[in-house]
């Protein structure tokens, strides 16, 4: 009867494994880097926009991978959001040399009903002069050459918004481990396209109701068109929301404006951590809101995650300790698909890929930080991110 059972959910994980790979390739190929040549006229103003708080290890590459983009026309605006570090120093060296290029301010005092990076990028964008707005977190790095492909992207498909998913910077085991389970899960679950334009498949009465559903962005780089982002309110509209990039994108979509997902291969580069503690600090702050908050579904996941990304490991042994040619076969075919998907996304985002083979590690990683995450929940617990409640 168990070897049944495991039969069934082996069934059940190889089918899904298959379902994500059609999705996986396909966004390999309809997720592209930044569009190359813009016809704009030189003159269209772009507003970089960086919100920094306490950022004095991170910040200085930021400042100088901006310092000498080869688009004419552009402003370099940091709003230090009263940080206790050498942030804002750094930021003011580089207004000090560059005084037309690079603008550097205090951040006033957070409101009450403010989360503390919204409150930034508010101040930022009421001092921007540009007509497209550029986000960066401070832990980021851009490219020569990168603020022209946005501004070229934003003109090629007649965009209201985009947002770029860099290239991930990992150095140690568990940056290396966990990083690219992030990517892996969005690009194996989401269309990237649908992001952009709705499914030809679904009926025409669906569309405008599910449009939102097919939503992402990641808030480590969004740009908008000026419009469209006091259209939908700004960051004043998510201002108490901790996943603000996702909302944004929504609000955006609901709108009918445009928006278009890229990968930051060769543009967009970011060290989001630098070890175990900050990941899981880090992905703790908003790991259940990825669902929602719906404790059902938080769950439900986990246990989908266990069956079909750490069954397989463990019944391939059980195989050969019963010699049960099913479990085998079943074991090694979603092995093999894992895997397959891993490598490849290894190798397209740069990450090193002989950490393909620890996405079991990473997965049961993600559970344990699912089960301190319900704690927190059912306990009342607030999370601390940057010497703040979040």
């Amino acid at each position: 009867m168990a070897l049944q059972i495991i039969t069934w959910l082996l069934f059940f994980s190889l089918l899904y494994l298959l379902i994500t790979s059609i999705i996986f390739l396909r966004n390999r190929i309809e997720l592209t880097s930044l569009y190359a040549e813009s016809s704009l006229d030189n003159q269209l103003r772009v507003s970089v926009c960086i919100p920094a708080r306490n950022e004095e290890g991170s910040i200085r590459n930021l400042l100088q991978s901006l310092k000498d983009q080869d688009w004419p026309n552009y402003e370099v605006l940091v709003m230090d959001d009263q940080s206790t570090d050498q942030t804002f120093e750094i930021a003011e060296s580089f207004q000090e040399k560059y005084p037309r290029k690079f603008f550097v301010y205090k951040g006033k005092e957070k409101p009450a009903n403010w989360l503390g990076k919204p409150w930034a990028c508010h101040q930022l964008f009421h001092k921007s002069t540009g007509e497209i707005l550029l986000f960066l977190d401070a832990d980021t790095q851009i490219q020569p050459g990168t603020l022209r492909k946005i501004v070229a992207s934003f003109d090629h498909y007649n965009l209201d918004m985009l947002t770029v998913w860099p290239r991930q910077k990992l150095v140690t085991f568990w940056e290396q481990t966990i990083i690219p389970v992030v990517y892996y899960t969005l690009l194996s679950v989401l269309p990237a396209i649908y992001v952009y334009r709705n499914p030809k498949w679904m009926p025409s009465f669906l569309r405008k109701k599910m449009n939102t559903k097919f939503t992402a962005a990641c808030g480590q780089c969004l740009a908008f068109r000026r419009h469209a982002y006091e259209t939908i309110g700004g960051h004043e509209s998510v201002k108490n929301q901790v996943i603000e990039d996702v909302e944004l994108a929504k609000r955006i979509k609901k709108e009918g404006f445009v928006l278009r997902m890229f990968d930051g291969i060769g543009t967009v580069s970011c060290r989001m951590y630098h070890n175990e503690n900050e990941i899981f600090e880090g992905f703790r702050k908003n790991f259940l809101l990825g669902f929602n908050n719906s404790i059902f579904v938080f769950i439900l996941m986990g246990v989908l995650h266990l069956i079909v990304f750490v069954l397989p490991f463990i019944t391939i042994l059980i195989s050969l300790l019963t010699f049960n040619r099913t479990i085998f076969f079943l074991s090694v075919a979603s092995i093999v698909l894992i895997l397959m998907q891993r490598l490849i996304l290894a190798i397209w985002f740069k990450m090193n890929p002989l950490f393909s083979f620890t996405h079991p590690i990473a997965v049961l990683w993600f559970e344990w930080l699912a089960i301190v995450k319900i704690r927190d929940y059912f306990g009342g617990t607030s999370t601390n991110w940057k010497g703040r409640k979040v």
